[in-house]
C-alpha cells in the first residue's frame, strides 16, 4: 500500500492533472515541509510513478502510466460492483509490457528488502539439510502446489487424495479422470523443472509452449498458440485474438523478463503476464504458476506452493490486473505465499 503522503500527492495530481511543486505544497492537506515534498517528488519521478514536465520553475508533475500498476485499490469494494458496472480496460494494453513495466520496479524497496530477508533465511535453512531431507521437502511442496494449482482451476481432489494419487498412483473414487490427469501433469511438469533447472533460461516462446504441453497432456486441450478468440469468465476483459499479436506479446514478455535483474520481479511478472496474454486455449494460469516457479528454482530461490491462498482471492487479484492493470493485490499474494513457503517447507 502507498503511504499517506504519497497517496495524498497522487490524489491531488490526479485531480488537477498537472501541478508544480509549489502548487502541490499549497494545496496538499498535509503537514509536510517544502524540502520534504521536493525529495518525495524526485523519488517518485526516479521510480517512474510520476512524470516531470518542463524545467526549473516551469516544472510540472503529472501521473505516469505506471501509476495504475500501484494505486491502492480496496479489492472487496471493487468487486461489490457487478461485472457490467465496473469501469475497466476491456482490451489488451500493448504498452503495459513494452513500455510501462520495463520502466519501473514491481516491488518497493521495503517489499524487496523483506523478500530478500526471507530468501536468506531459506538459504540458511537448506544449508543445514541433507540431500535426502531437502528432496523430501521439495516433494512435499510439489504435492501441495499440484493440488492448489489444480484446485484454483476447479479440480475436486482433496490434498490427501492428491498425495495418495501422486505417491501411490491411486485415484480417488467418484472423481473424474481429467482431475487425476491434471494433477499428474502438474507433478510431471514440476519434476521436469526440478531435474532441468536451466531449461528456463533464457525464457523463450518455445520454452513456454513446451511447459504448457506437459500440463495439458491427455486433457483434450489444443497445444501451442491459440488461433481462436477466448473469453474469460467473470470479466469483460477480452484478450488478443490474433495469433501473430499473441506471439508478439509473448516475445515482448520474454524480452522484458529476461532483461530484469530481480528474480522476484521476474517470477511475479510471469505469474500475471502469462495469464494476461492468454496465449493458449486453456491452461494459462497453470502454466504461469509452473514457469514462475521455474524461474525461482533456476536461480536457487525458494519455490512457492500457493497452498494457503484462497482460490477466490487469487482470481479476484488476477481479474483486477486484467481490468485495471493493477498489480497490488497480486503482489500481496506473492509476498505472503513466498513467506509461507520459506516458513513451512524449509
Amino acid at each position: 500500500m502507498l503511504d499517506p503522503k504519497t497517496s495524498a500527492i497522487f490524489d491531488l495530481i490526479k485531480q488537477k492533472s498537472a501541478l508544480s511543486s509549489k502548487e502541490i505544497h499549497q494545496e496538499i492537506m498535509l503537514d509536510i515541509s517544502y524540502a520534504t515534498l521536493k525529495r518525495l517528488l524526485s523519488k517518485l519521478v526516479s521510480d517512474g510513478l510520476i512524470l516531470s514536465i518542463g524545467q526549473s520553475k516551469a516544472t510540472k508533475y503529472t501521473i505516469a502510466p505506471a501509476y495504475e500498476l500501484f494505486y491502492p485499490i480496496d479489492i472487496e469494494t471493487y468487486f461489490k460492483h457487478e461485472i457490467d458496472e465496473r469501469q475497466i480496460k476491456t482490451g489488451f494494453n500493448f504498452e503495459l509490457i513494452t513500455a510501462i513495466l520495463g520502466s519501473v520496479h514491481s516491488f518497493s524497496k521495503e517489499e524487496l528488502e523483506y523478500l530478500t530477508k526471507l530468501q536468506q533465511e531459506f538459504k540458511e535453512n537448506i544449508a543445514q539439510l541433507t540431500i535426502n531431507e531437502y528432496q523430501k521437502e521439495m516433494e512435499r511442496l510439489a504435492i501441495d502446489l499440484s493440488w492448489k494449482s489444480s484446485q484454483i482451476e476447479g479440480n475436486t481432489y482433496s490434498l490427501l487424495e492428491t498425495e495418495r494419487l501422486l505417491k501411490e498412483k491411486e485415484t480417488a473414487s467418484g472423481k473424474s479422470k481429467d482431475d487425476a490427469v491434471m494433477l499428474l501433469n502438474h507433478k510431471a511438469a514440476l519434476d521436469f523443472i526440478i531435474e532441468n533447472p536451466n531449461y528456463i533460461a533464457p525464457l523463450t516462446i518455445s520454452v513456454i509452449e513446451n511447459i504448457h504441453s506437459l500440463l495439458i497432456k491427455e486433457l483434450g486441450i489444443d497445444r501451442n498458440i491459440r488461433k481462436r478468440r477466448v473469453g474469460i469468465s467473470g470479466t469483460n476483459y477480452t484478450p488478443l485474438d490474433n495469433e501473430y499479436q499473441i506471439k508478439e506479446a509473448l516475445r515482448d514478455m520474454c524480452t522484458l523478463v529476461n532483461s530484469k535483474d530481480c528474480v522476484f520481479e521476474k517470477a511475479l511478472l510471469l505469474l500475471v503476464l502469462i495469464s494476461y496474454i492468454q496465449a493458449f486455449g486453456d491452461g494459462n494460469k497453470r502454466t504461469a504458476r509452473i514457469i514462475s516457479n521455474a524461474i525461482l528454482i533456476h536461480n536457487g530461490y525458494c519455490p512457492i506452493s500457493f497452498r494457503t491462498v484462497d482460490s477466490i482471492e487469487y482470481k479476484k487479484a488476477m481479474l483486477l490486473f486484467y481490468e485495471q492493470n493493477n498489480i497490488t493485490a497480486f503482489k500481496k499474494i506473492f509476498i505472503n505465499q513466498f513467506e509461507f513457503a520459506v516458513k513451512t517447507y524449509f
